[in-house]
């Protein structure tokens, strides 16, 4: 059958008022001269991150812990691997804010000692200690005990974990071994990792462009293979918009299936815990399922993940871009191409069912997340700015700014100044979001059933250089709309574009049908080759 008699489309498109079209080409020219300007500033392209020449690097997490609970390999010669790479990439890339090398390398000890002690099997490890002896990093917002957790707040740039986070105990309880962290966006506020404290990341691939936020560091210490697996969080694309950045797997669980406990900003609203989630971030796709399945502990049951997926019975809705989104940039034509392909493979070599959608309120995405994430008892940004004592000036703070006095960085600055001229909760504009929100949720529910995918761009370009989000601000929204009804999402890696940068999509599933989106991730790295290496 003809593709286009195939497609199915949702709603028809509306054409925009002349204010909105005028408003967009203006937007487009601000975007071309920055664009250029930074081109002037950086030149094409920067550096690479160095080769990757110890093989034990290039391997996955669940590789790792097979061969040392087998005794091919050691945990201390994983764990003094990763540390080594580690060491060699940070002077370029700054993505390491603390590490506890010496005392990971004491567990990896204990790791050995406990295999050999032979008092567990094989099979017995496996299953109770699936990732014993291999290391694991995480980002600076989630509790490492003794480790520095600032979440890039200069307030906070003493402050150490007096515990581990809830789903980093799981991930020790299974084995794996914390022992690097990595850098964030100030409190996590914006998708690109840098902050007064500990500066910018750079990505690995071509250090003049970002790594994204706030998981920006785990993305960037994985796509260099600085660390075999990591946990990142996500409250509107801060798993997936670096690991899109980064060419690697991140994955968004579905609402309230991770605890969220053991982060900051601490999460005292009941629908910040909704939106927010922790995830797994990994270069191989077999790693996220054991990974979920250990952190969503007694929620792992509603995922169903050991339920096997026919891939030929799964089906496939997919959009090209928002629709049109007011101040959202183009989806860069490599990455719809890269979507179209996918959609060919599973035409015609899977012979699924495939259809082309056109969900109309995907424009408001933005607007959807802004909106919904408000609530009556919120704490809102200066306070958290504060470090929960007192608030700061946001005025104030943008004035020293512009001297290089402010502790802040420009782009949370911003955010608090206009934190309280959005939508507030309970106002007329806020209960038409909510209602958008719920509606587009059905659509969803409605148009995926038990057994659909839904394929989007993670975000609409590759990564930008350092400083340009100044100016592609909303471009976020691709990926916050999706926390905002709660779905689980995979980013999921397709090589490399013209610009030698990364390219993927995100695969979206109905709430709890996380183990379609693990499914889909891991076939699509089996026909288009997942992660590259940045020296590849």
């Amino acid at each position: 059958m003809d593709s286009s008699a195939e497609q199915s489309f949702v709603g028809k498109g509306k054409s925009r008022p002349l204010k909105d079209r005028v408003l967009s080409a203006g937007h487009r020219f601000l975007l071309w001269l920055t664009r250029w300007i930074l081109r002037l500033i950086y030149g094409e392209r920067g550096q690479i991150v160095s080769p990757i020449r110890n093989e034990i690097l290039l391997q996955s997490a669940t590789s790792l812990a097979s061969k040392i609970r087998t005794k091919k390999l050691t945990s201390v010669s994983v764990v003094q691997a990763f540390i080594d790479r580690s060491k060699e990439i940070n002077p370029l890339l700054n993505i390491i804010v603390d590490e506890r090398y010496e005392a990971a390398l004491k567990d990896a000890e204990v790791a050995d000692e406990s295999i050999a002690s032979g008092i567990l099997t094989e099979q017995q490890l496996a299953e109770q200690k699936p990732f014993l002896g291999v290391p694991i990093s995480t980002k600076d917002c989630i509790k490492v005990k003794d480790l520095l957790h600032t979440t890039g707040l200069w307030a906070r740039r003493s402050t150490r974990a007096d515990k581990d986070a809830r789903a980093m105990e799981l991930m020790r309880n299974a084995g794996a071994i914390p022992f690097a962290l990595t850098n964030v966006s100030e409190i996590c506020m914006w998708w690109e990792s840098v902050n007064t404290i500990f500066g910018r990341s750079r990505n690995p691939y071509d250090t003049n462009r970002i790594v994204g936020g706030s998981s920006g560091g785990e993305g960037a210490i994985q796509a260099a293979a600085g660390s075999p697996f990591g946990l990142g969080s996500d409250i509107g694309g801060s798993i997936r918009m670096p690991a899109f950045f980064n060419g690697i797997f991140g994955h968004k669980p579905s609402r309230n299936i991770v605890s969220n406990d053991g982060q900051y900003p601490d999460i005292v609203t009941e629908e910040a815990d909704r939106f927010l989630t922790i995830g797994p971030m990994c270069r191989y796709a077999e790693d996220l399922k054991p990974m979920l399945r250990i952190i969503a502990d007694k929620n792992a049951a509603k995922l169903r993940l050991d339920d096997p997926v026919d891939m030929k019975q799964v089906k496939f809705f997919y959009q090209l871009d928002d629709g049109g989104g007011s101040l959202v940039s183009p989806v860069d034509q490599d990455i719809k191409d890269g979507i179209e392909k996918v959609m060919t493979y599973f035409r015609s070599t899977i012979k699924a069912t495939v259809k082309k959608v056109q969900l109309d309120k995907l424009q408001m995405s933005a607007p959807i997340w802004f909106g919904n994430l408000k609530e009556k008892d919120e704490i809102t940004l200066d306070v958290q700015m504060a470090n929960m004592e007192g608030k700061i000036n946001p005025h104030a703070e943008l004035f020293k700014w512009f001297f290089g006095k402010s502790k802040h960085t420009f782009a949370v600055i911003m955010a608090t100044v206009t934190d309280k001229s959005g939508v507030q909760y309970g106002t007329p504009e806020y209960n038409e979001l909510v209602k958008l929100r719920n509606e587009l949720l059905v659509e969803f529910t409605e148009l995926l059933g038990d057994n659909g995918v839904f394929i989007y761009p993670t975000h609409p370009t590759v990564a930008p250089y350092h400083n340009e989000p100044l100016v592609r601000t909303l471009n976020f929204s691709y990926t916050a709309v999706i926390n905002a009804l709660g779905l689980p999402s995979t980013s999921v890696p397709l090589g490399l574009g013209p610009e030698e940068l990364p390219i993927g999509l995100q695969v979206i599933g109905n709430l709890n049908q996380d183990r379609l989106c693990l499914a889909v991730a891991s076939e699509l790295e089996r026909a288009f080759g997942g992660w590259v290496s940045p020296n590849a």
